[in-house]
């Protein structure tokens, strides 16, 4: 098969690194990709946002499957554009996609549905979203409507503060991505998240992790893609897990498919664990990132076989198989992030980072003749596999460690619900 990989992230390395390893595999192309995804693809200069362009290579070079990483094409329709040109894509439809690309449209859905999750309300102006808030009192979240590269959500533990995250999307902070808001009740409990590939119709639970937001140890300071992630959850237990298929995942596909919008794709379900049950945070529709990096590592099965299921509607029929090892992920950073990150660094010593059971996925990077160099925020992704949470993280660690880039910064707390599980 020949295959196009859309993005340019860790997330896209990952899936290329595990794509590149299937027997179906004949060509992987990634577009626009990265200096570690063109170890694995060959990488063209594609401008994904051009539909028309996008569908004209897959004809061009006999595409038989195309795979979008980012979450941003899938919401602008890049899905609906190849599936008309009769070009098989594995996301979902631009409606589809508005399970993350609207946080209003999935607070509704649950509503709908009754799947548990937050109490809410959606608001197209500051003094009504600000009403809401007053009236419900601190901690409150605070979220922009949109797509806001994971930095559009403020969990306020003062009034104060969530006012001026009202303030903040209305006055364009988020873009459009503020132009409404969801103001919703502070959910108290332990995050996990879980994935599922679907169909349209089946969902095959896809492994579960558990990430770190916050840029600073201790989760401390502002909100991040991600700084690591680390698989499995240990709180989600098979109990828990059919519980979030049922109350949650179930519900959403019959609901989608009700409303004349079937989703195919991966489902990212972003839970809280609370003493009333899981209850449903957000959803995203791609894989997550970091997340998607530690799943990765820890699946046994060819990725290939599975997304050509879930596009051909056969999922009912598979199974994924994991690694019994724990899988963890550190985010290599550049200085200032997330608000100004500096570009531009010289990085060395990936390939000493690399060992057996280590992968160093580049997520923000680009060569300079030579020179692997920062090209973003989140620069690279430093992955284990250890018998342990606490094994996968001293193997992470070390492989950090003989990474030579002095611009770059990590939290070196990585895992530590998981650790402090594993000492108790």
């Amino acid at each position: 098969m020949n295959v196009l990989l859309i993005g340019s992230g860790g997330r896209e390395h990952a899936l290329a690194w595990k794509l590149a390893a299937s027997p179906m595999l004949t060509k992987l192309f990634a577009a626009p990709g990265n200096p570690g995804i063109a170890e694995e693809a060959e990488c063209v200069a594609l401008d994904v946002g051009d539909h028309d362009a996008v569908t004209a290579f897959a004809r061009e070079n006999a595409i038989d499957l195309v795979v979008v990483g980012p979450e941003a094409p899938l919401v602008a329709g890049l899905a609906d554009a190849l599936a008309a040109a009769g070009i098989r894509v594995f996301g979902p439809s631009g409606q589809a996609a508005q399970l993350e690309g609207s946080k209003g449209f999935t607070k509704d859905l649950c509503a709908r549905f009754d799947i548990p999750t937050a109490a809410y309300g959606r608001f197209n102006n500051a003094p009504k979203a600000k009403a809401y808030a007053r009236g419900v009192g601190a901690p409150i979240v605070v979220k922009a409507d949109g797509l806001a590269a994971g930095k559009g959500v403020t969990v306020a533990m003062t009034l104060d503060e969530a006012l001026d995250a009202i303030d903040a999307c209305f006055e364009g902070a988020f873009g459009a991505a503020g132009a409404e808001v969801v103001v919703e009740e502070f959910l108290e409990g332990e995050e996990a998240s879980f994935f599922c590939l679907c169909d349209g119709v089946n969902a095959l639970p896809f492994g579960t992790a558990q990430d770190h937001k916050r840029v600073g140890e201790g989760d401390t300071g502002p909100n991040t893609g991600g700084m690591g992630a680390y698989s499995p959850a240990p709180v989600m237990t098979p109990e828990l897990t059919e519980q979030v298929m049922a109350e949650i995942v179930r519900p959403t596909l019959a609901g989608m498919n009700e409303m004349g919008i079937p989703f195919k794709g991966v489902l990212f379900v972003g839970l809280m664990i609370t003493t009333e049950g899981p209850k449903l945070i957000e959803y995203n529709v791609r894989f997550g990132d970091p997340e998607c990096q530690v799943l990765i590592m820890r699946l046994r099965d060819d990725l290939l076989v599975l997304l050509n299921a879930a596009v051909d509607g056969q999922l009912g029929h598979m199974s994924a198989r994991w690694r019994d090892d724990a899988a963890l992920t550190v985010v290599l950073a550049a200085k200032g992030y997330p608000d100004n990150p500096q570009k531009g660094s010289s990085i060395s010593g990936i390939r000493e980072g690399e060992s057996d059971g280590v992968k160093i996925f580049h997520a923000g990077t680009r060569r300079d003749g030579d020179t692997l160099v920062a090209a973003g925020g989140r620069v690279l992704n430093v992955t284990a596999l250890g018998a342990t949470v606490t094994d996968a993280g001293r193997k992470a660690y070390a492989a950090v460690d003989d990474i030579d880039w002095p611009d770059g910064f990590c939290r070196r707390d990585i895992g530590w619900r998981a650790i402090e599980r594993e000492r108790s």
